[in-house]
């Protein structure tokens, strides 16, 4: 392992690997508080009595939506001012927004506090791929995006897990009062990161476009939950769908005619990056929408206690971080379309087997935990491809740009489909609410897949071909 140098300024540094691992641990928390309350909902629904299904599901939605709406002018800020001085400034209102919602005296203040930690979650994140990928050789780029992808894909996965331990032990404020001491140590680390001067210098991007985003994506999310209470027919909630176009055509407009816009028309000119993106949201949200409908079955239909269900969902984590980090050592020679087609009909395969041996009769270990292994390794499979996918032809000054597009691409997908599941769980009482949830996240990886069909074969990279 290389040894500590001195930066440009004189400061003791590590090497590669110390700018790794910090990343690494700073991607693993924001990751991991998408779904560690998923865990918890029925323990949040009793700490504030009253509060609906619907709301509870906006203490998840609200971190998706700032998160992913965010991402895009925090890779590009990071990328003009600095890596290391947004990933420090992100990290900082995480531990705000983690301290706000552990204390949180109401169900509102909890929804402020996760999106406050979105926020946060929003600038470090990128910024920390930008750093990872900048410490290596670019022959090593695929390795690292697909390596950080794998972070942040065992970070969903493993969220009701470690959410389990903690609530089980403690309570659900525990699931935040968790990321304080992390946090911490972060900031005291970062100083041992070399992170280069930016070299794309210019005006920070168009911050108004990006609050558009976030209230379109917001407006959206709010009218498919609410299909829940009121019903598709309700005016509200065309009124949100309608209020949702209206913002994404003005965020176009934007993109078209500001001398610095949200999102470069550069990044749209590859077909591998659009294609990946456009699986993504797909993906993303079928990602997201699997735990919560999983979680959920465990603890209603089986009637598991809440570290029972978080034990009973480990396997699924721990496949996915060992399949995409053997993917990310050979994601040359499998081949990064071959990748995506794979994962997409195991994760299709996966859903099918939900539908059709799992009963209200628990035979947790015959029927599901060989279920959450192939579901493991389709998520091992496709997560880091797409990532890879995404920012194979960025250039290196748009390292953190790429890498946050296709993150918002996942993050709105994750918001999309909890929303979605939510209100096709409603369909159906009991058991049927979860089995509208699998075949509906059948049909979304289906279309994932069929997405990723059209990547080419071929991409060459830098680092070879994909």
């Amino acid at each position: 392992m290389p040894t500590a140098t001195l930066d440009s300024t004189g400061r003791r540094v590590g090497g590669p690997w110390t700018t790794f691992w910090l990343c690494a641990v700073a991607t693993y928390i924001g990751t991991l508080d998408f779904s560690i309350v998923n865990v918890a909902f029925f323990e949040i629904q009793e700490a504030f009595d009253g509060a609906s299904r619907t709301s509870i599901s906006w203490v998840v939605t609200a971190y998706s939506i700032l998160y992913g709406s965010l991402l895009v002018v925090s890779g590009r800020t990071a990328d003009r001012i600095g890596r290391r001085k947004v990933f420090g400034f992100g990290v900082s209102l995480f531990l705000i927004g983690s301290i706000v919602c552990a204390a949180a005296p109401t169900i509102a203040v909890l929804i402020i506090g996760r999106a406050v930690q979105g926020a946060g979650a929003s600038m470090f994140t990128p910024s920390a791929l930008g750093m990872m990928i900048g410490a290596f050789p670019a022959e090593r780029r695929n390795q690292m995006v697909s390596w950080n992808t794998a972070i942040a894909a065992l970070g969903v996965a493993s969220g009701p897990t470690l959410g389990a331990l903690l609530i089980g032990t403690l309570d659900w404020r525990a699931a935040f009062w968790i990321n304080i001491p992390v946090c911490l140590v972060v900031l005291a680390m970062m100083r041992r990161v070399d992170a280069p001067a930016p070299t794309e210098r210019g005006v920070v991007p168009d911050l108004p476009a990006a609050f558009f985003v976030t209230l379109g994506v917001g407006a959206l999310v709010w009218g498919i939950a609410e299909t829940e209470t009121v019903g598709l027919g309700d005016v509200r909630v065309w009124v949100a769908f309608v209020v949702a176009v209206a913002l994404a055509a003005v965020v176009v407009h934007r993109t078209r005619t500001r001398s610095e816009p949200l999102l470069p028309p550069v990044m749209f000119a590859n077909r591998s990056m659009n294609l990946a993106n456009s699986a993504m949201i797909i993906f993303g949200a079928a990602f997201s929408a699997n735990s919560l409908n999983n979680v959920l079955f465990l603890r209603s239909e089986w009637e598991f206690g809440i570290v029972k269900a978080g034990l009973f969902s480990v396997l699924s984590p721990v496949t996915v971080a060992t399949t995409s980090f053997l993917v990310g050592r050979n994601v040359q020679r499998l081949g990064l379309r071959n990748l995506l087609l794979i994962g997409s009909v195991l994760f299709v395969a996966t859903q099918v087997g939900f539908l059709t041996v799992i009963g209200t009769t628990p035979h947790p270990w015959a029927q599901w935990i060989p279920l959450m292994l192939l579901l493991g390794l389709a998520i091992g499979c496709v997560a880091p491809a797409l990532s890879a996918s995404a920012v194979q032809h960025a250039p290196p000054a748009q390292f953190a740009l790429a890498g946050a597009l296709n993150s918002t691409a996942r993050q709105i997908g994750s918001a999309l489909g909890v929303a979605l599941l939510v209100a096709v769980q409603a369909t159906a009482a009991g058991i049927g609410g979860y089995r509208a949830g699998w075949t509906m996240l059948a049909i979304l990886a289906a279309a994932s897949g069929a997405v990723s069909l059209m990547q080419p074969r071929t991409a060459t990279t830098a680092g070879g071909s994909g």
